[in-house]
């Protein structure tokens, strides 16, 4: 089962919220997009589900657009709340699955192994509203996954999470991936998208401007970081040729460079300086490609 997006664009009058979005995601994989608010990512996942329909463009998952009729095979995490507030989670937990046609044993079955892994089953009986917003966002992760769907799409899904309650998603998310599910899911935290996904998009103003897997991006960006750990003053070192960027560090530097010949160079002044303690080459983060390709810094 693939997820094929050709062309994708919205137009809302004169403003173009996404503009020429193409991608595609296989079977099993996790997909991350990042973008600052406003780049897009709402929108696109929106044209995805068929909850707008796109001004141009194809979308497509297993060779079919989604519909009401498909829809028992996706899951859907809002970024803002979708849940009843007045509803006790139970009732809504088992009423969202079975509008899905998940028989209702089935679904209570799942709902009860679910609200133990995310340590919540003493809240079955409460109402939404009673809850904290980090625990609204565990019942609203639960929503979407509970009927098994085989494509996920989650929106911020980490939104309003303490850094604890935030692996324990990590955790049932990737587990869920492992059953088979393909995942889509958009963060403007850098490190969540490279530690959880395969491949991942970068979008700037409704247009994509990275696309790809991981490993791919990085190497494409073209530059590499050397880390140096040592108590004497680096700043001489930013002047070698080649040397990009020059940042200082509680206990040493990091350099942006465009070629490993300049590490090499690197080395070798540092260890006239005095005594070396640490270097080591480093991949470029996606926060530096980020701001590379998007012209500003996002935390």
């Amino acid at each position: 089962m693939t997820l094929y997006v050709e062309n994708a664009t919205k137009k809302f009058g004169d403003f173009t919220a996404v503009d020429h979005v193409s991608l595609t995601i296989e079977h099993g994989q996790m997909h991350g997009f990042l973008g600052a608010n406003g780049a897009g990512k709402t929108t696109t996942f929106r044209m995805i589900l068929g909850l707008l329909d796109p001004t141009e463009g194809l979308i497509r998952w297993n060779g079919k657009p989604i519909t009401y009729a498909t829809s028992p095979e996706i899951g859907y995490l809002p970024e803002e709340r979708g849940l009843y507030p007045k509803m006790k989670v139970e009732e809504q937990l088992l009423y969202l699955a079975e509008l899905r046609h998940m028989p209702r044993a089935d679904a209570k079955r799942e709902m009860t192994v679910w609200l133990e892994r995310f340590e919540v089953p003493h809240y079955a009986s409460k109402k939404v509203e009673e809850l904290s917003k980090g625990n609204q966002q565990k019942i609203q992760l639960i929503a979407s996954l509970l009927h098994k769907p085989s494509l996920l799409i989650l929106d911020e899904p980490f939104s309003g999470l303490d850094p604890v309650n935030v692996e324990m998603l990590k955790s049932a998310i990737l587990d869920f991936q492992k059953q088979g599910a393909t995942i889509v899911f958009s963060s403007h935290r850098m490190d969540h998208v490279e530690e959880l996904c395969d491949d991942m998009s970068i979008l700037d103003k409704g247009k994509m401007v990275v696309s790809g897997s991981i490993r791919e991006v990085k190497r494409s960006f073209g530059k590499q970081n050397v880390r140096i750990n040592m108590d004497q003053d680096l700043s001489i070192l930013q002047t070698i040729r080649g040397v990009d960027q020059f940042k200082k560090t509680h206990n040493g530097a990091l350099f942006q460079i465009a070629d490993e010949a300049v590490a090499e160079k690197l080395l070798t002044e540092s260890m006239k300086l005095g005594m070396l303690r640490h270097f080591a080459i480093e991949e470029p983060s996606l926060e530096e490609i980020f701001i590379a390709k998007v012209g500003k810094a996002h935390a």
